[in-house]
């Protein structure tokens, strides 16, 4: 789209994919990016970026060539870490991306490269960190303080007055309570029930959520 800012995807798999939906449907809401392709280090599927109309433009050292900004569509918190001090190295400036069919109320903050899917939904008073990613029907409720690259998996639902650390990760169909906090790089388990706090590094599974190892 000319005139549009140049936007490319770090990470050429299934979620980068799912990433370049958020923005044709930003685009077809209303014209913001113009999407030059993708940057994977990897080898990418190249029939299904082909029947997406994608590129593989190379690896991810191009952003030192590439002024364009750039979101990261890399599950683990900690390369989603690395890549951002990389491309921050090359002065590129991440972009945040939602869907339009998701739901952002009010008094709500959102750090750059945060991407919220469709279906998600944030409510009022709420601070999502840096590269923090809330995929298909999450929900995050009032005053909760989610940091800097957590995954908030499908369907997750983190309930009001909730902290979560940087580099956390929470598992589809996860729930925490009410006034809990959640360690950095600490995991929750698909359909866990957090009714505790979660220590920093811990791995959580079950109905209630308890603890059965450390990261």
């Amino acid at each position: 789209m000319p005139g549009m800012p140049d936007l490319v995807i770090v990470g050429a798999g299934g979620h980068g994919r799912e990433l370049l939906d958020v923005v044709e449907a930003i685009n077809l809401s209303r014209p913001s990016w113009d999407f030059l392709g993708f940057l994977d280090d990897g080898e990418p599927d190249a029939e299904l970026l082909a029947r997406r109309q994608a590129e593989h433009l190379g690896a991810v050292e191009l952003l030192a060539e590439i002024e364009a900004a750039y979101v990261l569509a890399v599950g683990s918190s900690d390369i989603r870490a690395r890549l951002d001090a990389l491309a921050t190295g090359f002065g590129r400036v991440a972009a945040t991306l939602v869907h339009p069919l998701a739901s952002v109320a009010s008094d709500v903050t959102l750090a750059a490269g945060v991407v919220i899917a469709a279906g998600a939904r944030v409510t009022t008073n709420v601070r999502l960190g840096r590269h923090s990613h809330l995929n298909v029907n999450a929900v995050v409720s009032h005053d909760c303080r989610v940091g800097d690259f957590v995954t908030i998996s499908p369907s997750a639902t983190i309930n009001g007055n909730v902290t979560i650390e940087d580099g956390a990760f929470l598992g589809a169909a996860a729930v925490v309570t009410p006034g809990r906090r959640l360690g950095a790089g600490c995991t929750v388990g698909a359909g866990a029930v957090v009714i505790d706090d979660v220590p920093p590094g811990a791995v959580v599974v079950g109905v209630p959520a308890r603890q059965v190892q450390r990261r």
